[in-house]
C-alpha cells in the first residue's frame, strides 16, 4: 500500500480583497482538492482545511500519496473485419493505429478481441502510469487559481521586469509542503519553497521556516503572530466582542457580513473599547450604526433594550503595550463621520417631506417608465385601491397619502449619503412633520419584505403601499420587456413577487391576484399626462436645451403583461411552497387551479397533504385522473347534471346517490374555508367510484345513455375538484 502523508500549500500575497476572501479561501481548497482527487492523488471524501488570511490563501489537505495508483486502459481499436484480414494478419489500418499508439506491428498479437460476429472488436490493454504528486498538484494549482471567483482580476510584472502576469493581487511566495518534504511546483514565476511571512509588525522574525504541512497553522499562531484559519479568527473575533462588553452590560450589533469582512482585514484580532460624545446619540440611531460600520468597520455597542449607546468596540490588527494611542485615533477619524450624519439630519429636517414631492418629477426612475413623480402616482394610484378593498375609505385615504411621501426621502442629503437609509429617513422626518404614525411607519415599511426572512410592514397603511410598489414595479417592468432572465435579476423582481406572496399570505388578505393586477394595470394609463401633451412637453425641453427624460407617456398595460406578471407569480409560489417542504405533486395539484387568492393556497396545500394521508386517496387520485382522461376526449359538450331517470345500472344510481348526499357536505366545507374538511369528505366516494368502473361501460352506444353518464363523470369531477387537482397525485 502507498505511503501518504499530509499536503500543505500556500500564495503568499498581497493584501486581498477583504469582501471576497471568505469565497477566496473556500474555493482555493475546494477546487485544490477536487484536482487532486480527480488524478487519484487523495482519496474522495479526503479533509481540507483552508486557510485564509488578507495575505494568503492556503489548504491542508489529508493524506495525499506521493505517487497515484497506475491504472489499466483498455483502448478499442477497430472491429476485427476491419483490422484483420482473412489469414489472420493485421491489415494496414490496424498497422497505422498501431503505429500511432506508439506499437510495433508484432504487438497485433496481444490485442484482445471482445464481442460477437460484426460487433467482433481489437483492444489494447496497458497500464498507465499514475501521476506523481508533483505533477498532479502542478495541474490542481493551476486549475485551483483558474476557478477563483475574482472580483477583479490585477496585472502585475514579475521580478524580471518582462513578463506580466494576472492574479486576484500579486502573490509573492509559494509553499508546497508533503509531510515535511517541498513538492517541486511553481506559479507565477514562483518556485515552491517551506518559508513564508507572518504579521507585518508582530511576527516573532520576518521569514517563518515551516517544518512540516501539519505544523503551518501553530508555527504562522506561535512565530507569525497569525491566527491563519478564517474560521478561527472568526470565532476569535466574536470571543473577544462578547468579553469586552459584557462587563459592560452592552452587546455589539449583530452583522455576519460585518464580522467576515473585519475577520478579512486583520491577522491578529485585538478588540478595543472606544466611545464618542453623547450629543450625537441625538442623530437616529440607524444613521450612526451604519456609518460606524459601513466607514470604520466598527462594532456599535446597544444597551438590553437595543438602544444605541456612545460606545464602539474596534477590532485592531495590532496588540500594543499600551493600547491609547489606536483607541484614541480611532476615535479622532470617527467622530467627523458622526458630525456629518448630524449634519445632514439637521438640514434635512429644515424641510417638510411633502415639499420635497414636486422634486420626484426631475429623478428619473426608467426612461422608458417616467420619473420616480410619476411612479409616485401609480403607487399611490393602487395603494389607495388597495386600501378601499381591504378597509374602505379612511384606509385608501391614508394610503394614498403615504404613498405620496414614500419616495420624497431620496432627495435628502441623508439618503443621498446612505441609501440604505432610503424608508427609514423617510419614517423619521415624516414625525418631525408631525403626521400621524401609521403614516411614519408605513414610509418606511413600505420596501418591506426586503429581502427572505425579512419582517412584514407593521400596519394596513404600511401593507397597502408595499403591495403598490411591488406590484407597480412588476406590472411596469414585464410591461416594457425587463424581464429575469437565468440567475440575473437586476430590478429584483423575483423578490417582489416574493414580498406580493407573503403579503398576501402571512397577512390573509382576501384580495384576488387578478384583480390586483388590473387594479395595478389602471393606474398606469391613469396616472400619466396624455401622449400629445407630454410631446410638445418633450419639444419644448429640447428647444431650451433641457432634459426631458423624465417625461413619459400614457401607458396602455396589455393583457399578455398581465397573464405573464401572474405566472411568473404563481412560479415564485411554487418555489416558496417547495422550501416549505411540499412535494412537487401537492403544489401541482393546488396550483393547477390557479387559486385567485393567494393565502388560501397554503390552507389548500395542508388540506391536500392530509387528504394524501387517507387510505382511499391512492384509488380516488387515480379514478379522478381517469375522470379528466375521459372527460377530455369526449365529442361535443358534456352536459352538467346527469338525469336519475336514464340510468340503467345499479352502479351508476349508487354514485348518484353518494354524489347527492356527499357533495353538499364537501361543498359547503369548501365555502366555509375548511379545505381539509372538504376533501376528507370525499373518502366515502371511493366503493361507488369503484363499484362504477367496474360495471358500467361509459362510452355505451345508445348516446343519450353515454351522454348522461359523462354528465354524471362531470359532475363528480367537480366535486372532486374544487379543493385542488387530485388527478396530479396520481402515481
Amino acid at each position: 500500500m502507498m505511503r501518504t502523508q499530509n499536503l500543505l500549500v500556500e500564495l503568499f500575497t498581497e493584501e486581498l480583497p477583504p469582501k471576497a476572501l471568505k469565497k477566496l479561501g473556500e474555493a482555493f481548497a475546494a477546487a485544490l482538492v477536487e484536482s487532486l482527487v480527480a488524478q487519484g492523488l487523495a482519496e474522495t471524501n479526503a479533509t481540507v482545511a483552508n486557510f485564509a488570511s488578507p495575505r494568503r490563501l492556503g489548504a491542508h489537505v489529508v493524506n495525499v500519496l506521493a505517487r497515484a495508483a497506475d491504472k489499466p486502459v483498455s483502448n478499442k481499436l477497430m472491429p476485427v473485419s476491419v483490422g484483420l484480414d482473412a489469414a489472420g494478419q493485421p491489415t494496414p489500418a490496424l498497422v497505422k493505429r498501431l503505429a500511432a499508439l506508439g506499437l510495433e506491428t508484432s504487438a497485433a498479437a496481444s490485442l484482445r478481441r471482445e464481442g460477437e460476429g460484426k460487433n467482433e472488436a481489437l483492444f489494447h490493454d496497458s497500464v498507465a502510469p499514475g501521476a506523481t504528486l508533483a505533477e498532479g498538484l502542478q495541474k490542481a494549482l493551476e486549475a485551483a487559481m483558474a476557478k477563483l471567483p475574482i472580483p477583479k482580476v490585477m496585472s502585475y510584472q514579475l521580478a524580471d521586469g518582462w513578463t506580466t502576469v494576472n492574479f486576484v493581487r500579486p502573490v509573492h511566495g509559494l509553499v508546497a509542503l508533503h509531510g515535511a518534504d517541498v513538492v517541486p511546483v511553481s506559479v507565477l514565476g514562483l518556485d515552491a519553497g517551506r518559508t513564508t511571512q507572518g504579521h507585518r509588525f508582530e511576527s516573532v522574525k520576518p521569514m517563518i521556516t515551516l517544518r512540516d504541512a501539519d505544523s503551518y497553522a501553530a508555527q504562522l499562531r506561535d512565530e507569525g503572530a497569525v491566527l491563519a484559519s478564517f474560521a478561527d479568527r472568526r470565532a476569535e473575533i466574536v470571543r473577544q466582542l462578547q468579553a469586552t462588553a459584557a462587563p459592560l452590560g452592552l452587546k455589539p450589533v449583530d452583522d455576519e457580513a460585518l464580522l467576515d469582512e473585519v475577520t478579512a482585514l486583520v491577522e491578529k484580532p485585538n478588540v478595543l473599547i472606544g466611545q464618542f460624545e453623547e450629543a450625537f446619540l441625538e442623530v437616529p440611531q440607524e444613521c450612526l450604526i451604519l456609518t460606524m460600520k459601513a466607514n470604520q468597520k466598527y462594532f456599535p455597542l446597544l444597551d438590553a433594550a437595543g438602544k444605541l449607546t456612545n460606545k464602539f468596540l474596534i477590532v485592531s490588527n495590532i496588540a500594543p503595550a499600551d493600547a491609547s494611542a489606536v483607541v484614541g485615533g480611532n476615535e479622532r477619524v470617527v467622530r467627523p463621520r458622526l458630525a456629518d450624519a448630524k449634519f445632514f439630519f439637521d438640514q434635512d429636517r429644515k424641510k417638510t417631506l411633502e415639499s420635497r414631492v414636486p422634486g420626484l418629477a426631475k429623478v428619473v426612475y426608467h426612461n422608458k417608465l417616467g420619473s420616480q413623480g410619476e411612479r409616485v402616482e401609480r403607487v399611490r394610484a393602487i395603494a389607495g385601491a388597495i386600501g378601499n378593498e381591504i378597509a374602505g375609505k379612511q384606509l385608501a385615504s391614508q394610503a394614498r397619502q403615504a404613498a405620496y411621501l414614500s419616495k420624497a426621502d431620496l432627495l435628502t442629503d441623508m439618503v443621498g449619503e446612505f441609501p440604505e437609509l432610503q424608508g427609514t429617513m423617510g419614517r423619521y422626518y415624516a414625525q418631525h412633520d408631525g403626521l400621524d404614525e401609521d403614516i411614519a411607519y408605513a414610509i418606511e415599511d413600505h420596501y418591506k419584505p426586503r429581502f427572505s426572512g425579512d419582517e412584514l410592514p407593521r400596519g394596513n397603511v404600511g401593507i397597502c403601499i408595499a403591495l403598490a410598489d411591488k406590484l407597480e414595479t412588476l406590472i411596469g417592468l414585464f410591461e416594457i420587456g425587463e424581464l429575469p432572465t437565468g440567475d440575473k435579476d437586476p430590478f429584483a423582481l423575483r423578490r417582489h413577487a416574493l414580498g406580493v406572496i407573503r403579503l398576501c399570505t402571512e397577512n390573509a388578505l382576501p384580495l384576488s391576484v387578478p384583480s390586483l393586477l388590473d387594479l395595478s394595470a389602471k393606474a398606469f394609463s391613469s396616472a400619466c399626462e396624455s401622449q400629445q401633451v407630454v410631446e410638445k412637453q418633450k419639444e419644448e425641453a429640447l428647444s431650451r436645451g433641457e432634459s426631458f427624460a423624465h417625461l413619459s407617456v400614457k401607458r396602455h398595460v396589455s393583457d399578455e403583461t398581465l397573464m405573464k406578471v401572474w405566472d411568473f407569480i404563481y412560479e415564485r409560489v411554487s418555489g416558496l411552497q417547495r422550501e416549505q417542504g411540499f412535494s412537487t405533486n401537492e403544489i401541482e395539484s393546488v396550483l393547477a387551479l390557479r387559486p385567485s387568492i393567494l393565502a388560501d393556497i397554503p390552507r389548500r396545500l395542508d388540506a391536500v397533504r392530509t387528504f394524501a394521508s387517507l387510505p382511499e386517496a391512492p384509488a380516488l387520485a387515480a379514478a379522478n385522473k381517469r375522470v379528466g382522461n375521459i372527460l377530455k376526449k369526449a365529442e361535443g359538450e358534456v352536459g352538467g347534471a346527469a338525469d336519475p331517470a336514464r340510468f340503467v345500472e345499479d352502479a351508476e344510481k349508487s354514485l348518484f346517490s353518494a354524489l347527492g348526499e356527499i357533495a353538499p357536505q364537501a361543498d359547503a366545507a369548501f365555502e366555509a374555508g375548511d379545505y381539509t374538511a372538504s376533501l376528507q369528505k370525499l373518502a366515502a366516494l371511493k366503493a361507488p367510484v369503484d363499484a362504477f368502473f367496474d360495471t358500467v361501460m361509459v362510452n355505451a352506444d345508445d348516446p343519450a345513455l353515454k351522454a348522461n353518464r359523462l354528465a354524471l363523470l362531470n359532475q363528480l369531477h367537480r366535486t372532486m375538484n374544487r379543493v385542488a387537482d387530485l388527478s396530479r397525485l396520481a402515481a
